[in-house]
């Protein structure tokens, strides 16, 4: 793992027809190794951020188990219409993980 520490480590996304974050796939830290891919809703995703958990995006180095080339920090912000924002700037209107591949 690189010098950043991240507990979560997104690496691809699926938004719903509203432009929200319905799914992502996932590596979660388990101590000083990761897990195999997860799925996480948006519900789980931002209980991960309100817990204060670092999230980041990025891909797994393949075959080299807990090392990843990461991207960017994945913020929660609120919108100026007062709806919850997952995206990663934090100035963004809706959500957002920029770079982020779909699945």
């Amino acid at each position: 793992m690189s010098s950043k520490k991240a507990d979560v480590v997104i690496e691809a996304v699926r938004y719903s027809p509203e432009g929200k974050i319905s799914t992502v796939r996932a590596y979660l830290r388990r101590a000083a190794v990761f897990s195999d891919r997860a799925l996480l809703d948006r519900s789980r995703l931002l209980e991960k951020l309100e817990a204060g958990q670092h999230v980041m995006t990025g891909q797994r180095i393949a075959s080299l188990g807990a090392n990843f080339t990461l991207g960017q920090t994945v913020y929660l912000s609120h919108a100026q219409s007062g709806a919850t924002v997952i995206a990663t700037r934090r100035d963004a209107s809706g959500d957002e993980l920029e770079g982020t591949p779909l699945f």
